[in-house]
């Protein structure tokens, strides 16, 4: 009797709390031939399936031939840059971005009318890829305390609910205002301004989980926190490095920049645990040579590197290098940049006297021929890129690493040069235009100043909450509501059950959205989604058909006008979104004209160019063919920074220790070729080899045999950090060519082993590429400790 009672009152648990993640079943796992290139034919067949899914296919297509064209729509996918000279007729996208596309271009509906037959218990039971194939959401919906369905709710009723809990907190700093990376420039410019009149700095971002790394490494070093290449860089160089970075999943039209420039004589060195098949080679499908005729093969070397392997890979390149300057005075340093542009190099030199080559090279896992291989090439090459993704930014030393990679640069004068510098690879489209639009929960006094002087009120000075401490906030009940601009904020974020159960904590979250997503389903005690239109929607203001701009991975902003009619009328802009937001909030207290903004884009940019430098003649220049370039001293070989005035420094690192207990292995989440960041496109990832099925874990085979375990198995997987048990169960192992006591798994589904406090130095982005695991053979019993966690 007394076993009945404790299990009926998980089952009560269960019934009043949704899923805070995907469900813990499996499908029926196939697999497949893993690619050894990325793109062609398949590609195409796999990117026009989507439409046909989506009953899109006549829609979807005609907008598929405005996206990343002069005039037409930026894509809501990645953030890599459009050719700055002709665009290609046939199409400027890739399959990621066609399947976007699919979701956006969808005559699938979410109406009141869906909302009334299923409940929010019942939605949440679906996994993330059967939610985001629900269709777009046609009209503001309401859920009350403790209601079970959503509700229809007038858009006036909605902004009167949300400024009655705004103005009801007994501090602005008890409200927090998350964006993701599709909003736009002149969105995010008015969303951080109502922030600060309003009183606030708690601006958590998706820069914060996925580049905030860069930021961090860059802008203290060179002058600036972003690349310093452009696309014509990468046709006119000699040496591409990509490190802990997948094009051929996160950023497809890459691989045609990376083609171009092989077939001008540059060599490439792809490092990754990973033989990515978008690093190995890619056939272009829109060239013959692309279909028929194999293709080009991207990387001249790969070296797989451990996870966090990464930095003692470095240090021992640049060992190598400094014994080739020795056997070759004045041929492999460029001794001129390191006098005129550089500081700290005598100290730099001295640190390898304490380091051993062999300890190093062990601790990266490569090869030792194969690193000196890699010298080689950079010994004898002056213009070299490196690009980076989250392989590096999202590890905990990910700050120093990137250090690393510039001291090399710094060492070969490989950088503010044509064909040379530092290329972090953005994410999600105009995530970098958040961040120079003042998305940031540290502002500058600098921006904070001329805010002040143009606008007439003081902004708040206290920096705000990142996406790691905002959780912490909302779990401490110091945030009580949070507004999310975009984005899926529960899929996205760490450590799962700690940031669900932060979450219900709320009084209020409002989600704005184009679809159906888990954070609409694990709230607050109220909660309230505002559809919004998407970047292919024509978006009428005033009678007028209005374009947005957006910034690029390498600080071209461009203008996007959809093309396409909304599947609602009931739809309103962003920037729409922000101002009626603004004016019931703060009504005749505001020294801001909301309605003017309200009612132009035109006026938000005219006043964006005098709040932001490098905007100036906003209008006219946003308008040019292909928009215009934002400066960039550093691209120019002018680093200037508060701490070395006009020079680079050179960084002294550490290499970390990553000893692992014998039955423990080095985790790291990535995502599927059929996902961009938290959206499931499909069930497949086609390269790897893996059908129809999510819940996998890729092992090495030797470890898989260690651990008396075989493919095909099934286990749960556990993390330990801060001394609470993380579970992710249900998982099949997958043997791969990956390094020895590594693993890789998909996320969101692994989210939750990623400790809240499992962070990135200097920089507190989650680290969700070094997470330590055990796994141990599922128990179906495992539930029930799920459960009571």
């Amino acid at each position: 009797m007394k076993e009945d009672k404790s299990k009926k009152g998980i089952d009560d648990k269960i019934a009043k709390e949704p899923n805070a993640e995907n469900p813990y079943k499996l499908l029926d796992l196939k697999l497949t031939k893993v690619e050894t290139w990325a793109a062609g034919v398949p590609a195409v067949v796999a990117a026009f399936s989507d439409l046909i899914e989506e009953k899109t296919l006549v829609r979807g297509t005609k907008a598929l031939f405005k996206m990343n064209q002069v005039g037409g729509f930026d894509c809501p996918s990645c953030a890599w840059p459009d050719p700055d000279d002709e665009r290609s007729p046939l199409g400027e996208y890739c399959e990621n971005g066609a399947k976007a596309l699919a979701e956006e271009a969808t005559t699938k509906k979410v109406t009141a009318d869906f909302f009334k037959q299923n409940s929010v218990y019942e939605l949440a039971k679906l996994d993330d890829y059967q939610i985001g194939k629900m269709g777009r959401l046609t009209e503001p919906m309401y859920l009350p305390q403790n209601g079970t369905h959503y509700q229809p709710i007038s858009w006036d009723n909605a902004f009167e609910k949300i400024a009655k809990h705004l103005n009801k907190l007994e501090s602005p700093d008890e409200a927090a205002f998350y964006t993701s990376g599709r909003t736009s420039n002149e969105t995010s410019f008015l969303y951080q301004l109502f922030a600060k009149e309003y009183g606030t700095n708690n601006m958590p971002d998706c820069s914060n989980m996925c580049h905030e790394t860069s930021g961090s490494a860059l802008r203290p070093t060179i002058g600036i926190g972003k690349g310093t290449v452009t696309l014509d860089d990468f046709y006119d160089t000699d040496l591409i490095i990509i490190i802990g970075q997948n094009p051929g999943t996160n950023a497809p039209r890459m691989m045609s920049a990376l083609s171009r420039g092989k077939k001008n004589g540059a060599k490439i060195i792809a490092i990754n645990p990973l033989p990515e098949a978008g690093l190995m080679g890619f056939h272009n499908p829109q060239e013959v040579n692309g279909i028929l005729r194999g293709g080009v093969k991207l990387a001249d070397l790969f070296l797989p590197v451990k996870i966090n392997g990464d930095m003692a890979l470095l240090k021992a390149l640049e060992i190598m290098l400094i014994e080739f300057e020795k056997k070759n005075p004045e041929k492999v340093f460029d001794y001129d940049f390191i006098k005129e542009k550089t500081t700290g190099y005598d100290a730099f030199l001295k640190q390898f006297e304490n380091y051993n080559l062999d300890e190093l090279v062990a601790l990266s896992g490569v090869a030792k021929e194969a690193l000196y291989e890699a010298a080689e090439m950079i010994a004898l090459n002056k213009r070299i890129i490196v690009c980076w993704g989250m392989g590096l930014t999202q590890q905990p030393n990910g700050v120093e690493m990137i250090r690393e990679i510039l001291n090399i640069l710094l060492l070969k004068g490989s950088i503010g040069k044509p064909g040379a510098g530092v290329c972090p690879v953005r994410g999600h489209s105009n995530v970098q235009g958040n961040r120079t639009m003042m998305i940031d929960e540290k502002p500058t006094d600098e921006q904070l100043d001329r805010l002040q002087s143009f606008y007439g009120f003081n902004p708040p000075r206290k920096h705000g909450y990142d996406v790691v401490r905002a959780i912490k906030a909302m779990d401490e009940e110091k945030v009580k509501l949070l507004f999310c601009m975009g984005g899926n904020f529960l899929s996205a974020t760490p450590d799962t059950t700690f940031t669900a159960n932060a979450i219900r904590k709320l009084n209020l979250t409002v989600c704005v959205s184009t679809k159906l997503n888990r954070t609409h389903l694990i709230h607050g005690q109220e909660a309230i989604i505002l559809p919004t239109l998407s970047r292919s929607d024509i978006d009428i203001v005033n009678g007028e058909a209005q374009f947005i701009s957006t910034e690029n991975s390498m600080g071209v902003v461009q203008s996007s006008k959809g093309i396409l009619k909304p599947v609602s009328d009931n739809l309103i802009n962003e920037t729409q979104i922000v101002c009626k937001m603004a004016m019931a909030t703060l009504g005749n207290k505001t020294v801001i004209n909301w309605q003017r903004y309200h009612d132009s884009y035109d006026a938000v940019r005219d006043d964006i160019e005098k709040c932001i430098p490098g905007f100036e003649d906003y209008n006219a220049r946003v308008r040019q063919k292909g928009g215009f370039y934002l400066p960039n001293a550093a691209r120019h070989g002018q680093f200037i920074t508060k701490e070395f005035g006009d020079r680079v420094p050179f960084t002294l690192t550490t290499v970390p220790n990553n000893e692992l207990a014998p039955d423990e292995y080095m985790m790291a989440t990535t995502r599927t070729h059929d996902q961009f960041n938290t959206t499931i496109y499909g069930l497949d990832d086609r390269y790897r080899g893996i059908k129809n099925e999510r819940r996998v874990i890729f092992m090495n085979q030797k470890d898989i045999e260690l651990a008396g375990l075989k493919s095909g198995d099934i286990v749960d997987l556990f993390n330990y950090d801060d001394d609470i048990e993380r579970i992710a169960p249900l998982f099949i192992i997958v043997s791969y060519q990956i390094p020895e006591k590594n693993t890789v798994t998909y996320f969101p589904e692994t989210n939750v082993l990623v400790s809240v406090n499992n962070v990135v130095k200097d920089s507190n982005m989650p680290a969700s590429k070094y997470v330590k695991i055990k796994i141990k053979k599922h128990d179906p019993k495992i539930y029930e400790r799920i459960n009571r966690l």
